[in-house]
């Protein structure tokens, strides 16, 4: 599996601490910093803390999933290959492209925004002129070796992990009067979080701000993609899903209880990051620019985790001799650096298409990515049902797996179940629907390419 050139192979190099940080630094970005306070808004305190929570469930299910399909199969681009296998090729060719879509078209809005933050700093330099700088280190990242890649993605997801413990620990201390407030308020307590009722737009609030956080939490599937370059996967894969589901929901809880408790309902919504609002409640120096450097570092960080991941989709797609071996070509040092030119490419052509044809190309791109994760996830939970009933069909024996996911059929169902719902749940939401009206017709697109390149071949005497 992993040779699959003449030049070099993966290089097994991630330890379990790079594989946590990759997947946190996928997670923790804008959705998080940013747009937690419109969430906040559309729900409730109260709902958006249920709806994260309903969140965690059905990302940990799904990750239960990859689990024994990641360590049982650690291969690069992994639920790619795993569809392919045990739904069908097809699907597998589709999920793929999905995949890289989602990330590539996130390259391009990440690269917009890294600019735009730098015009605090920097207001007479020109946006394009940072997006290009921060293109072009990010890519160099991950051009060299797969260790740089991994290092330099640690960096950036433990300054974010450090900003959000500092922050739940001082709200938290503000929030029952042990550091006193900026304002000489008195210590809010929980009052803010029920003083507009426990569900103040009833529960179809909680299913539409459900579809957001699906999306936040995207992200902690790359686990899976890295598997292949991972060292020892079988220890550290299992320990990598764990620790991360509980991180995550640790910071994303804590942090959604901290705003709601010290920032008004009201007040949530409002385009500043809810962090300043509450940094400088509690009175904390320079507040605006220190949450500034996060975000931009949050934001380079999932660039990175993107490009990442783009690439290696590319690669799996090849190395499937379902697009050209071109892109299944590795340097010396284990690098796809023919996939990674191509997703970097395409991450500028997202880029490009937000400043020509925001209202239409790139609202398309954009509504087919936020589509495509759920989709992932749903052929994540199906591979693994058909994965186990067809290894225990060939008379093996659960016991000999060396992760297993409990509770089989249960998980595999519900959580595809639950992704299917937050889908269904799309098409009440007029501000989501266009995610169904561009991602079905993408998906039939796919599979309608997959077939007629597959019978192009045969048809010149060529196997797939």
């Amino acid at each position: 599996m992993e040779n699959s050139s003449d030049k070099g192979q993966f290089q097994r190099k991630m330890q379990t601490r790079h594989v946590v940080m990759l997947s946190l630094g996928g997670v923790i970005g804008t959705g998080l910093f940013l747009s937690s306070g419109y969430t906040i808004q559309q729900a409730g305190p109260l709902g958006t803390i249920l709806s994260y929570l309903i969140g965690a469930l059905v990302v940990y299910l799904v990750m239960l999933c990859l689990g024994e399909l990641s360590v049982h199969m650690p291969e690069t681009g992994a639920f790619h290959s795993y569809a392919a296998k045990y739904i069908g090729p097809a699907t597998g060719f589709t999920v793929a492209w999905l995949y890289w879509l989602t990330w590539t078209v996130a390259l391009g809005s990440e690269f917009t925004a890294a600019g735009l933050l730098m015009q605090r700093w920097f207001p007479s330099v020109n946006v394009w002129i940072w997006s290009a700088l921060f293109a072009l280190m990010i890519f160099l990242f991950n051009a060299f070796t797969v260790k740089l890649f991994a290092e330099s993605e640690f960096w950036f997801s433990l300054v974010k992990v450090m900003t959000i413990i500092i922050f739940i620990i001082l709200g938290g201390a503000a929030m029952f009067g042990i550091i006193p407030m900026a304002d000489a308020e008195p210590a809010p307590f929980f009052s803010n979080i029920t003083a507009s009722g426990w569900f103040p737009y009833g529960a179809t609030a909680i299913l539409m701000t459900m579809l957001a956080v699906n999306f936040a939490f995207s992200g902690t599937e790359l686990i899976g993609i890295a598997a292949g370059e991972t060292e020892n996967p079988e220890k550290n894969i299992p320990k990598a899903i764990h620790t991360t589901l509980w991180r995550l929901i640790i910071f994303f809880i804590g942090t959604i209880v901290i705003l709601s408790a010290l920032l008004p309902m009201s007040d949530a919504s409002v385009l500043e990051s809810p962090f300043v609002a509450v940094m400088e409640r509690v009175g904390v120096p320079y507040a605006a620019d220190i949450m500034n450097f996060v975000i931009l570092t949050a934001i380079l960080s999932a660039a990175n985790s993107g490009l990442y991941a783009s690439s290696r989709m590319l690669w799996s797609l090849a190395d499937k001799k379902t697009i050209s071996p071109w892109f299944a070509r590795l340097t010396k040092r284990g690098v796809p650096f023919n996939a990674l030119v191509l997703s970097m490419a395409g991450g500028a052509l997202a880029l490009l298409s937000s400043i020509i044809a925001p209202g239409t190309v790139y609202i398309t791109l954009v509504s087919i990515s936020g589509l495509a994760v759920v989709v992932v996830w749903m052929s994540i939970s199906v591979s693994q049902y058909m994965f186990r009933r067809q290894y225990l069909r060939e008379g093996h024996d659960v016991k000999d797996l060396v992760y297993r996911t409990p509770l089989y059929p249960i998980v595999p169902i519900v959580s595809f179940v639950l992704c299917l719902a937050s889908c269904i749940g799309i098409a009440f939401d007029p501000t989501q629907r266009i995610a169904l009206y561009c991602g079905i017709p993408f998906i039939i697109l796919c599979y309608i390419v997959y077939y007629w390149t597959d019978r192009t071949k045969k048809k010149r005497g060529l196997t797939s």
